[in-house]
C-alpha cells in the first residue's frame, strides 16, 4: 500500500467538543443515545457556514483520530458472534483511512460553533468537512419536464 501521506494531506477545520471523553463511551452509531455537542470551526474557515441554518440536516466528516488503522477485519459492532468481516463492509472506525461520517442536525449556530446532534464522536475529534444533507424527490414523483 502506498505511503498515504505522500498521495495527499487534509487539514482540519474545526473540533468536536463533546461529552463524550473515551471511544468506549460513545454509541456505535448517533441514533443509539448519542448527546448533542458543538462543533468549533476554525476562524479561517468560519465563513463557509453561510447558508446553513438551524434545523438543516448536516453531514460531518471526521478523523478518527484514535481509531486503528492497521485493522482490515472486525467482528461487526464489537460482537465476537458475528463473523470476522472485511472493514469496508462494515460502520468500524478501525480502517487505513478512519474517516468518520455522521449524519446531524443543526441546533443552533453561534460565532464559528454549530451546535448539532445527535453526534457519537468524541471530544477532540478533528472535523474534516462539513456537507449538507441533499433530499431527492420521491419515486412516486414525476421528474420535472426538460426546458
Amino acid at each position: 500500500m502506498p505511503d498515504p501521506a505522500a498521495a495527499f494531506a487534509l487539514t482540519p477545520i474545526g473540533t468536536i467538543r463533546s461529552a463524550l471523553a473515551r471511544p468506549e463511551d460513545a454509541p456505535r452509531q448517533g441514533s443509539e443515545g448519542a448527546p448533542d455537542a458543538w462543533v468549533e470551526v476554525d476562524a479561517a474557515v468560519a465563513e463557509g457556514l453561510d447558508g446553513l441554518a438551524p434545523g438543516d440536516d448536516i453531514v460531518l466528516i471526521t478523523w478518527l483520530h484514535r481509531a486503528a488503522r492497521d485493522v482490515l477485519k472486525v467482528h461487526p459492532r464489537g460482537d465476537e458472534r458475528n463473523p470476522l468481516t472485511g472493514v469496508f463492509a462494515t460502520r468500524s472506525p478501525a480502517r487505513p483511512n478512519p474517516l468518520g461520517l455522521h449524519r446531524v442536525r443543526v441546533i443552533a449556530i453561534d460565532a464559528g460553533r454549530l451546535h448539532v446532534a445527535p453526534l457519537e464522536a468524541i471530544d477532540g475529534t478533528p472535523v474534516v468537512d462539513i456537507k449538507p444533507v441533499l433530499g431527492s424527490p420521491s419515486v412516486d414523483e414525476e421528474p420535472e419536464p426538460a426546458a
